[in-house]
This record gives C-alpha cells, structure tokens and sequence, in this order.
C-alpha cells in the first residue's frame, strides 16, 4: 500500500480497532480470524460491518458472542440482519432452506436477542472513519447521513418498530429526496444503507444486479465511484458486495471478501491499515436475499 494508504488512524491510545466484513453465521472462521488478529476484549475493539448472521450454520453462536462482547464490538445493522426481524415479525415469508436462521428463532434468549439487534445502529463514525452495511448515497454528507440513520433507527427502535418492520421491505423509491416524508422516506434510508450497490449519477438506486463492477447496467456504476460523492471527505467502511472483494483504497474500506462463499474473512486495523485474512470453509445456503 502507498504512503496515503499508511497513514495512522487517531483512535484512543493503546487500542487497536478492528474492521471485520461480513460474518453471516460463519462462526469458526470468526473465532479463527479474533485468534490471527490476537483480538483482546480488555484493549481492543471491533467494527462489524454488518451481517452478522444467515445463511452459514452458525447464526445463533455468533450473535451470542457479539452480543456478549458489549461495547467492545459495534455493528451495524446488514439486509440478512434487518431480514431476521422481518421474518421474527411475521413481515416477509420464511425461505426455509435457503436460510439458518430457525436456531435463532427457537431459541430460549431468542427475544433478548432480537431486541438487541434491533437497537443496533445503521451508520457509526468516529474520527474521519464511518462504518454501514452497503454504502452512501453520493448526495450525503456524512452529518446527513448519521442524521437520516438517526431518523430510522428511531423507527425502528421505537414503539412503532414493529409497524415500521412491516413496511420496511420494497425497492421505491429509488431516488432520495429532502421532501419524503413516512415509510418512502425511511424505506430509501434503510435501502441506500443496507441494500445498494450501484447508483446513477443522480443517486438513483438500483438493486437487481449483483455481480462484479463490469456488471452495471448502462447508465449506472458503484455508488462509490459516483463523482462528487458528498462522503468522500471520510474513509468510508462497507461490506456487503461480496462479488467486489477488498479494497483497500484511500477513502474506501471494502471488507466483504465472501467467507460465506468458500473465500476469506477480512479484518483490517484502522491504526495502521494492516489487513488480516483467514480461509473460510463455510457453505453458503441460496443467494443473499434480501438484497
């Protein structure tokens, strides 16, 4: 990595901060990956860039452990997270066997843990750092951006969040605009963070495509490449595109290295930028839904 890539990141002193892509049940690499970064609960700290659990076997022991590590872990709220509370609420259908997610469902703490959960937040900043599941829209700015998170995890955490969890699923609207107002406004914030992975240059949203960036369709391209984007002034933290794999780029932290398909799971230290890799043998049930 070049020199601007090298830089140091001013967290607290004495403490190392982890950033680790998508886990998605996939528990022993996880515990493989804490042992190679030597994680310490009493000193460091991990970012989870959400999704946290379905499709790999392991779902319920992984959000225990998350839950467990209190604040020395942050996570912010992925689509197969968001999609455990719809299923939990009766709000989506289940796909059976395309998902893991049955343990969680019957187990005894699985109330406890849903809650938890759904007091995770959207979007997380510290520093010059910002951490959320998929990405930004390229007409935010970072303050606008926490504010609108803010604005949908009150929603969601709220004695409305099971109504908002039944309105929550659906791809309109695909264009942000200051003046939504209800479930199309919240709808696009939990969409743009949790879902996106290409946009138009006018930020419009499109969510069937899924493969690497040669893939976009005409006239759209990867919201982080999108000129001009409002973001840019912070290191932006992602997973969810598990066809873009790393990257490791000045103001860009693209962590979803695709353990849950056969690849590997990434951590990199935000201190120095290190990154930090265990082979994953966990077998992916379906494809990534919703997504």
């Amino acid at each position: 990595m070049g020199g601007a890539d090298r830089r140091r990141w001013r967290g607290q002193p004495g403490v190392s901060t982890f950033a680790v892509g998508d886990i998605q049940g996939c528990f022993e690499p996880f515990q493989a990956l804490l042992e190679r970064i030597r994680f310490n609960p009493a000193r460091d700290r991990l970012w989870l860039a959400g999704d946290l659990v379905n499709r790999g076997e392991q779902s319920l022991e992984t959000i225990r452990f998350v839950r467990n590590l209190g604040d020395r872990a942050i996570t912010v709220l992925g689509n197969h997270d968001l999609y455990l509370l719809m299923v939990a609420a009766g709000a989506v259908a289940h796909r059976g066997r395309d998902d893991t997610l049955e343990p969680i469902l019957q187990a005894p703490d699985r109330d406890e843990l849903l809650d938890w959960l759904r007091q995770r937040p959207l979007f997380y900043g510290e520093g010059d750092h910002v951490m959320v599941h998929a990405g930004l829209l390229p007409g935010w700015s970072v303050a606008q951006a926490q504010g609108l998170a803010r604005e949908a995890e009150a929603a969601l955490q709220g004695p409305g969040g099971e109504e908002f969890i039944h309105h929550m699923w659906g791809s309109r609207p695909t264009v942000w605009r200051d003046d939504l107002a209800g479930w199309d406004r919240l709808r696009v914030i939990i969409n743009a963070m949790t879902r996106m992975r290409f946009c138009s240059l006018v930020g419009e949203m499109e969510f069937e495509t899924k493969g690497e960036v040669a893939t976009a369709p005409a006239g759209y391209m990867p919201w982080f490449e999108v000129p001009g984007r409002a973001s840019a002034s912070h290191t932006v933290i992602f997973g969810h595109w598990s066809a873009l794999g790393l990257r490791v780029e000045p103001k860009l932290l693209a962590l979803d290295s695709g353990c849950l398909w056969g690849r590997e799971l990434t951590a990199v230290r935000l201190e120095d930028r290190a990154v930090f890799q265990v082979a994953c043998r966990c077998a992916g049930r379906g494809e990534p839904v919703p997504s």
